[in-house]
């Protein structure tokens, strides 16, 4: 097996299953996410691209470990460049401000200790400063989904190399919202525990007392392995806290807003149908729900960039900015140096404090036995539109998130379907940091209500191929590319159109190139019951070994008919047949 055979969606399960079935090794998924980083450079999602000379130590380091040992061995992630790699330079998205340190930032350490490969330093919004993923001297990071619109940020390369196929998970960092809008954009789960509960030692800060490294991931399990390495006491950081995870369940009560909300952008109206598709598929499933006023909430979120709270991330980077004024971003220059207004004194800022506690238990209160579900984003932008009007559009990016980490609150942020065609949208449960636990259970019920069926697809419906508007005209939406188990062979239908057929053997067998698309459940029957014969819907095993619907032949129509699997799938045997 080679690179070619490793999945596009980047999982811990996935990986695992194919080392132990032998379909590949640690070096080979290495060698294919440096491949696939070099065909997106345009995307500009690494700072410090994937090298094989950089990585090689820690593949080497893996011989020496037991997997059983070792809950992430040979698990591919990236990471933010405000987050500190021994010996790999940190940027911070301004390269006057690099330096190289000589060890791990804790979160980095222990991971690497549980068997997990960094791979690359992800661009980011400038030292952590926007919610856009269009303020960095390194290029601005291309949505994984639609190129023209924005990544969100700050942890803009930290999503996309995830949802690109080039991480199983990717740590960020979060203080108004850093970690979860990039995930709603790219459709990815984004987990931001309770502040001190992950250690921000080696962390750049953006504001110090309230900073929470944060992790992306394509699926719940994967976050919760990566908490349960990385959660955890560090005495060096005088900001990290006790706070072990107690057994989850799901909350007695899910809050949502008792009034309409604020939604924005060119997608803005279909932002808010989808929102209201996902409240009425929270009240259609049984659960307490109750509607409550957080305009307390949202004005705490004011007090963080509109207040003298926003001194913090002056105080961290005063002195460089006053030195290195042509070293930043003209927009994170305006963000950080608002800070410093004459008007935020003393008394100003005691006075957002007193007021942030009051709200602070007035949440708390709120939420005791509960989660606050909200849209991530009310809505998105062009990356044009952006570097337009770069103050507004990034304001209302934070409009649902920004009161999180000042409230001393728990989130994590999960895909709720699809605003239209590649535009995701996604939703944010919040909770107490003693009930945190309680956000898997209750993300597991939101994510399960998305009542979509995988189906892998293998000729005339894949993308650019004739029968693909069927795919799209009953709402499915592409998802990956990846391979089957070597279990299949496929041949060429004598039919006109010709069309391919796949059909599993007792013995010997190809890997062959499908595609996955999510169909909504409502249209499966429909298209199954369109398909002619001899082929049908069955079940197909992957290379990684899932099992999911896909198309199957019947065996009889092999018989006599050309054998393509050579070339590894329809389309690169179109291709060849092409060019000949």
């Amino acid at each position: 097996m080679t690179r070619q055979s490793v999945p596009e969606r980047l999982t811990v399960d996935n990986l695992q299953k194919a080392y132990r079935h032998g379909h590949f090794t640690p070096q080979h998924v290495i060698e294919a996410i440096i491949h696939r980083a070099e065909h997106t450079q345009e995307k500009n999602i690494w700072i410090l691209p994937p090298s094989l000379t950089r990585i090689q130590p820690y593949l080497d380091q893996l011989e020496q470990m037991n997997p059983e040992d070792c809950p992430l061995w040979g698990i591919p992630f990236a990471i933010k460049d405000n987050i500190e790699v021994a010996s790999w330079p940190v940027t911070a998205a301004c390269p006057e401000f690099t330096y190289v340190p000589d060890r791990h930032a804790t979160v980095v350490e222990r991971l690497i200790a549980a068997g997990a490969i960094p791979v690359g330093k992800c661009n980011l919004d400038q030292f952590a400063t926007g919610l856009v993923g269009t303020r960095s001297p390194y290029g601005d990071t291309h949505n994984a989904l639609r190129s023209e619109l924005i990544s969100g940020g700050s942890s803009s390369g930290s999503a996309v190399a995830v949802a690109s196929g080039q991480a199983a998970f990717a740590l960020g960092t979060d203080t108004a919202g850093s970690g979860r809008v990039p995930a709603a954009l790219n459709h990815l789960i984004g987990y931001k525990p309770a502040v001190g509960a992950w250690p921000s030692t080696g962390v750049i800060p953006a504001c110090r007392s309230i900073d929470c490294v944060t992790v992306f991931t394509h699926q719940l399990v994967d976050a919760q392995r990566v908490d349960d390495v990385v959660r955890g006491l560090e005495q060096e950081d005088p900001y990290s806290i006790h706070r072990p995870l107690k057994r989850g369940q799901l909350p007695k009560v899910f809050l949502v807003p008792d009034h309409p909300l604020e939604f924005y952008g060119p997608y803005a109206t279909a932002y808010e149908e989808a929102w209201n598709r996902k409240k009425q598929a929270i009240e259609a499933s049984g659960v307490t729900v109750k509607e409550v006023d957080i305009t307390l909430l949202q004005e705490a979120a004011a007090l963080l960039y509109e207040g003298p709270l926003v001194a913090e991330r002056w105080s961290d980077l005063d002195e460089f900015v006053e030195t290195h004024e042509a070293a930043i971003f003209p927009v994170t220059k305006t963000v950080l140096s608002s800070g410093k207004k004459e008007t935020f004194t003393a008394s100003a800022l005691f006075k957002a404090q007193h007021r942030l506690a009051a709200i602070r238990r007035h949440a708390a209160m709120m939420l005791e036995d509960a989660v606050l579900v909200l849209p991530t984003c009310g809505g998105t932008w062009t990356r044009e539109q952006v570097m337009a009007n770069p103050i507004e559009t990034n304001s209302k990016m934070g409009l649902y998130t920004n009161h999180c980490n000042l409230l001393d609150l728990s989130a994590i942020a999960v895909p709720a379907g699809w605003a239209e065609e590649g535009v995701p949208f996604g939703v944010t449960l919040f909770t107490r940091p003693d009930e945190e636990a309680n956000l898997i259970a209750a993300s597991e019920l939101l994510i399960q209500q998305e009542d979509v069926i995988t189906v892998a697809v293998c000729g005339l419906h894949m993308r650019g191929m004739p029968l693909e508007p069927q795919m799209t005209g009953l709402g499915a939406v592409f998802r990956e590319e990846t391979s089957t188990a070597p279990v299949y062979e496929m041949y060429k239908l004598p039919t006109i159109p010709a069309k391919p057929g796949l059909v599993r053997v007792s013995n010997g067998g190809s890997s062959i190139l499908v595609e996955l698309w999510d169909m909504p459940r409502a249209s499966f029957g429909s298209f199954t019951a369109s398909i002619p014969a001899p082929l049908g819907i069955g079940k197909v095993q992957l290379i990684d070994g899932r099992t999911v619907s896909g198309f199957v032949c019947e065996a009889y129509a092999g018989e006599g008919a050309e054998n393509i699997s050579p070339s590894g799938g329809w389309r690169r045997w179109s291709e060849v047949a092409v060019e000949s």
